[in-house]
């Protein structure tokens, strides 16, 4: 009963704070297929879609692969490649090569299970048609995560991930947050459906943006 109560304030407040400083909605649609090489090893695919401009447009769309291995019970690491294509004002788009990298520790206690997530990536952005295009921008992201077991086929979660800029000289700061809830339903042990709602907040930026998401992903796991 307090995760749904809890669950139910955090989306009640960003209703709020959507609807009192809106800067664009977006749409995000996305694929994930897992699958299980070893009991500690597997192979990850994503597909996904990001609608901007009040839904109008396909700001963004990506393809991304990678492994991840788990070490124990707690600790997971993985490493993961990404090609984006992402919309200038010109309507042309723009490609992108990320890798990064992710050390992930998790712990359940009763009913809630915690996540937090570390990231480094290193992301080039058009390196054949841009002079800067071989320098890459680096970032980490740390993501902490409560999902609730709530004994059935759904788990709603809360989540808020930081983002870091590792290119800047001096002191550190945040220029980029997401905060997030949503819910995972599972329809089988193979396939599952994650709906939530996020707010991006930039920060220590010039015109700083606030987006308003809406995502739904379909996960597949083979066996």
């Amino acid at each position: 009963m307090k995760y749904k109560i809890f669950f139910l304030i955090f989306l009640i407040s960003g209703f709020f704070y959507a609807t009192a400083q809106v800067s664009d909605a977006g749409l995000w649609l996305s694929l994930n297929a897992e699958k299980k090489i070893t009991p500690v090893l597997s192979l990850n695919l994503a597909q996904e879609f990001r609608f901007n401009e009040n839904i109008t447009e396909l700001g963004t769309f990506l393809s991304e692969a990678g492994l991840t291995y788990k070490i124990n019970k707690v600790i997971r690491i993985s490493g993961n490649y990404r090609f984006t294509n992402k919309r200038r004002l010109d309507d042309s788009y723009s490609k992108r090569h990320r890798y990064y990298f992710d050390l992930s520790m998790r712990k359940k206690l009763s009913s809630v299970i915690f996540i937090l997530r570390t990231r480094f990536q290193s992301q080039y952005a058009d390196v054949y048609s841009s002079q800067d295009g071989t320098v890459p921008s680096n970032y980490s992201r740390n993501k902490l995560t409560f999902r609730f077991d709530s004994g059935k086929k759904y788990s709603p979660y809360i989540s808020t991930e930081l983002f870091t800029p590792l290119n800047k000289s001096g002191a550190f700061y945040i220029n980029n947050a997401r905060y997030c809830a949503g819910i995972v339903y599972d329809i089988n042990r193979m396939h599952a459906i994650d709906v939530f709602y996020m707010i991006q907040q930039q920060y220590n930026t010039i015109d700083p943006r606030k987006d308003f998401i809406i995502g739904i992903s379909y996960n597949f796991t083979f066996r």
